[in-house]
């Protein structure tokens, strides 16, 4: 037998995962091409489900059509349940919430970003790290509106339609950002209190690259809240998370990088500068109170690229979209770009099973 140390496995990317994955029993995850959605049932074989976040825009049949695949065509989910209501979380929330006729349950302090009544803090791209950050300033901030479908969580912490969980408060990434866990076998379901991808870089998203990160700091507006989130969860010692963005973590390797990530979230997750590090934005039941003052560095190359090419994308989209009315094909052009979108990153060409555990990973295994 040889003495020498085993090399550990490479860590699971975008190129060796599918979209659909199996996070855990009863729980399933959905990449929507750089975001997460979970869909999460009461017995891992039988009963009720429901979804956790709804994607991004445009996303509402891909989601239709996984959830058809989990669990039949004639079973819609009992309700959507927001870890909060960003674009890319909310952004197929009001067509998804309209055709399954369900209720959206979210934290009370979300609930305004959820009726229309008021945006989010805008978001900084001054924060540095990369494409995604440096973009940031053109994703979409506006409330959704679903009406008397909205309500909120309840007070005790339980979870409609999902017993054995229960949701926790992580503000800092939204006002009323939460995450959920399953006791039983520790499962977390983190949203955007921390990610497992630098969700900064376009690069890393991308790849997938998997390491524990702090909440996407774009649009992250109270740190020291974040900061307070990520030590909460990191306490729990979660077997399982399951983020918001990047690819499920397990085990040993998840706990230690979540601990390290809690004990030095100034270094690690906030950045040097930025709108919301100095003082963040207030929020109360009706919505965003007050937000500091925009900042900008125009020695920035990364704000300057950004800029150029937000002005190109806009330049194309106007174009296209004249174009279209005139042609009369604006239907068949919305068609073609809703394929594009959900082909943007296709799956391994591996066949994996979403009804079973990955298990080609040593970070798989999950000691309890």
């Amino acid at each position: 037998m040889s003495d020498k140390p085993t090399a550990p496995l490479a860590r699971p990317t975008r190129a060796t995962t599918p979209d659909l994955q199996y996070v855990a029993p009863g729980v399933w995850g959905l990449r929507n091409v750089f975001v997460n959605l979970y869909f999460v049932r009461q017995q891992p074989s039988s009963g009720p489900w429901v979804l956790v976040d709804a994607g991004l825009p445009g996303s509402a049949a891909k989601i239709r059509h996984t959830a058809e695949t989990l669990f039949g065509a004639h079973l819609p989910p009992a309700a959507i349940i927001l870890t909060h209501g960003h674009f890319d979380h909310a952004g197929a929330l009001e067509t998804l919430a309209s055709a399954w006729d369900v209720p959206v349950y979210a934290h009370p302090l979300e609930l305004p970003y959820l009726t229309g009544r008021s945006a989010y803090p805008p978001p900084d791209p001054t924060v540095g790290g990369g494409a995604m950050a440096a973009l940031s300033f053109a994703y979409p901030k506006h409330p959704y509106n679903v009406g008397s479908r909205a309500h909120a969580l309840p007070a005790d912490g339980s979870v409609p339609e999902l017993p054995g969980w229960r949701w926790l408060p992580t503000p800092g990434h939204t006002p009323g950002h939460v995450s959920f866990f399953r006791d039983e076998d520790r499962v977390l379901l983190a949203g955007d209190a921390f990610c497992t991808v630098q969700q900064e870089s376009a690069l890393a998203v991308w790849a997938q690259e998997q390491e524990v990160h702090g909440p996407p700091r774009y649009f992250t507006c109270d740190w020291q809240q974040a900061r307070r989130s990520v030590a909460l969860l990191a306490d729990l010692k979660p077997a399982v998370a399951a983020t918001g963005h990047g690819i499920p973590m397990r085990g040993g390797t998840l706990q230690r990088e979540l601990q390290d990530l809690a004990l030095h979230f100034d270094e690690l997750a906030v950045p040097a500068h930025g709108r919301y590090v100095p003082q963040p934005a207030v929020a109360d039941e009706t919505g965003v109170v007050s937000v500091p003052p925009a900042v900008f560095d125009p020695t920035n190359p990364w704000l300057l690229g950004a800029a150029a090419a937000a002005l190109g994308l806009a330049a194309a989209v106007i174009l296209t979209q004249r174009r279209s009315r005139k042609s009369g094909k604006a239907r068949r052009r919305l068609q073609r770009n809703q394929r594009m979108e959900e082909s943007a990153f296709p799956p391994h060409a591996d066949s994996i099973d979403p009804f079973e555990p990955d298990t080609r990973y040593d970070h798989n295994s999950v000691p309890l």
